[in-house]
């Protein structure tokens, strides 16, 4: 190999490490705007400011039929067929074009090729997802019965990464940063946080799926969530501070791993 076949081969690879170019599936370059550095969460958070929604979290709607943010059991989970899959019907706003739809379409995509779950358009199924466009991206906590609001605003939602969130949910999984343990790896800042944006911050008793604690997830808060003043963080990861949460390129190994281990895939 000449030095100049083997400096373009490193500058090759370099920039395959520094840019993923396709969410595995998803039928859809993943580009990322280099000058762009907004969180998945900060997103999302912008878009739920025109809401009149109760939202918890920033983008959970209040459960209505049950009384913990919780989804654990068979009840809020879907229902999966003597063939191994599980089918979640669901039907999109006339609102949306055909191009935003197929923006949702690339990121149900990759759930089609990693995991065992099939989003199919509803015929006369009692329990669908709703894909609607309201004032902001949000979700219900996993299935809740009959017509089951999913909003994502055509201003603000429609990123592959913020779908593949709402959706998530929608499947029975919360925040990343909720987790039980999570004081093991991130450092919650209560002085940088409006004391009535505490409870966003709270652990609750969720299900790990005996996972290691993902940075990377989809379903990490930005380090900037929620906090009083532009610059300080709300969330530091521990022990080292630099490592980056709230992504927005699509869902990590672990999301990926997690849905298969919760339905058994």
């Amino acid at each position: 190999m000449t030095p100049s076949s083997g400096l373009l081969l490193l500058l090759l690879l370099g920039l395959s490490q520094a840019h993923p170019l396709m969410e595995e599936g998803s039928g859809e370059e993943v580009r990322v705007d280099e000058h762009d550095t907004t969180d998945i969460t900060t997103r999302i958070l912008t878009s739920n400011n025109a809401t009149d929604e109760i939202l918890l979290e920033g983008d959970l709607l209040v459960p209505k039929t049950r009384n913990a943010m919780t989804c654990w059991s068979q009840n809020c989970l879907w229902k999966k067929g003597s063939n191994g899959l599980v089918m979640i019907p669901f039907t999109v706003s006339s609102q949306f074009t055909s191009w935003e739809r197929q923006k949702m379409d690339n990121a149900m995509n990759a759930f089609h090729s990693r995991t065992c779950l099939r989003f199919v358009p509803r015929q006369n199924q009692y329990d669908y997802i709703s894909i609607e466009n309201k004032a902001g991206c949000f979700s219900a906590l996993g299935k809740t019965g009959g017509r089951q609001v999913l909003s994502l605003n055509k201003q603000g939602c429609l990123h592959l990464g913020i779908i593949q969130h709402e959706i998530s949910h929608a499947l029975g999984f919360q925040h990343e940063q909720t987790r039980s343990d999570h004081d093991r790896y991130v450092r919650i800042n209560w002085e940088n946080i409006n004391p009535q944006m505490a409870y966003n911050f709270y652990k609750q008793a969720t299900n790990n799926l005996n996972s290691p604690y993902d940075y990377s997830s989809i379903m990490h808060y930005g380090k900037t969530a929620f906090s009083i003043q532009y610059g300080r963080d709300a969330i530091t990861p521990i022990p080292n501070s630099n490592v980056q949460i709230g992504q927005r390129q699509g869902m990590s190994y672990w999301d990926v791993a997690r849905i298969n281990l919760l339905y058994g895939c």
